[in-house]
């Protein structure tokens, strides 16, 4: 590696740390938006991590998934589970081609409202998911999207997890 690759790194480490502490629950999500196919469905993030937290089904999440044929469970299974993660080795990895490629894949699923800096948008949602315990989810990213609004197509989302996975992790 260069050193002036090396350098940039640590620059965008640092100016990420920075952001991290400066990043709270008035710069997350508060709001995620379901799209299936032609469906969509706005709710408060409280109730999705009221589902991954309990086990609870508001009645509003509770509609979406019959109407999506989906089961609470298994959306909460695959919301929760979590994939462990060096943040320095993540930093480096979301930072070089394939990272940005995969990201770009991921923002097909979970995606600004405007759909426009997708990429720097989920960088951030998961280099902060990772920062505190070296672990992500799919549930951390969405509640640390840093736009008050994340839009989520359903029917991609097992895709995604492996396309974290393999960010994350490693093909």
């Amino acid at each position: 590696m260069k050193k002036s690759d090396s350098f940039l790194q640590t620059i965008f480490f640092l100016i990420s740390s920075i952001f991290l502490l400066e990043t709270n629950s008035v710069n997350a999500a508060e709001k995620v938006v379901f799209n299936y196919k032609i469906f969509n469905q706005s709710l408060p993030e409280e109730e999705l991590t009221k589902l991954t937290d309990t086990g609870e089904v508001s009645p509003t999440l509770n509609y979406y998934l019959k109407k999506t044929n989906q089961d609470p469970q298994t959306v909460r299974d695959v919301l929760t589970e979590e994939l462990n993660v060096s943040t320095t080795t993540l930093d480096s990895t979301l930072n070089s081609k394939i990272g940005e490629f995969l990201l770009d894949q991921i923002s097909q699923t979970i995606h600004t409202p405007s759909n426009r800096e997708n990429r720097k948008a989920l960088r951030s949602a998961i280099i902060i998911s990772s920062s505190e315990d070296n672990k992500v989810s799919l549930i951390e990213i969405i509640q640390n999207y840093p736009t008050k609004e994340v839009h989520v197509k359903t029917d991609n989302l097992a895709r995604t997890y492996s396309q974290l996975s393999i960010l994350i992790e490693g093909p």
